[in-house]
């Protein structure tokens, strides 16, 4: 197994084996991760890449599920529930970041902010929380549920609210983000 996969599937079951990844593809997020890492890493015109983005077509419909091969996004990706997650192909996150039902991570189509965000590591994001345009959101970050943002945030704070209002803190995601391999 990949190290990436490995860092995924700890971050669910806590054990990195085969019995681990049997009991593990039973989590929705999982199964959508394990069939998402796979899909992006082997080639589409190979019978099994055929076969992995098929899979991974199909967890898109019964989940909610909304991420494409792909997408950069790196090992430790935890999805915390079952439901609606939708993340522009272009968007770049870092290590054990956790994604909530009804995440949206996008793309702005004009203004200053026009482009995809990109996240930094240990990155938490709540339930119902929009992220879009061109805004860096450093590491050790936690975005509250329901937050809009359209702007930079730095390492170490908490986002919250519609206006988004910035909150440094430190070790804002402690005990939000568990299970990770270093």
């Amino acid at each position: 197994m990949n190290p990436t996969l490995r860092s995924d599937l700890y971050r669910y079951h806590r054990s990195t084996g085969f019995t681990g990844l049997l009991k593990a593809l039973r989590y929705p997020g999982f199964c959508y991760t394990y069939f998402f890492r796979k899909s992006s890493t082997t080639s589409k015109y190979n019978p099994l890449g055929l076969f992995y983005r098929l899979m991974l077509r199909h967890y898109k419909y019964k989940f909610g599920f909304q991420i494409p091969a792909g997408t950069r996004i790196g090992p430790g990706l935890h999805i915390a529930h079952f439901g609606t997650v939708v993340i522009n192909k272009g968007v770049v996150m870092g290590k054990n970041c956790n994604l909530s039902h009804g995440v949206t991570i996008g793309q702005a189509n004009r203004g200053e902010k026009k482009g995809i965000p990109v996240f930094g590591d240990f990155v938490w994001i709540g339930t119902g929380a929009v992220v879009v345009g061109q805004v860096k959101i450093g590491s050790n970050v936690l975005i509250a549920p329901n937050t809009y943002v359209n702007m930079d945030v730095p390492d170490q704070s908490i986002v919250i609210g519609n206006p988004a209002k910035i909150i440094s803190r430190e070790n804002p995601t402690e005990g939000y983000i568990n299970n990770v391999i270093d």
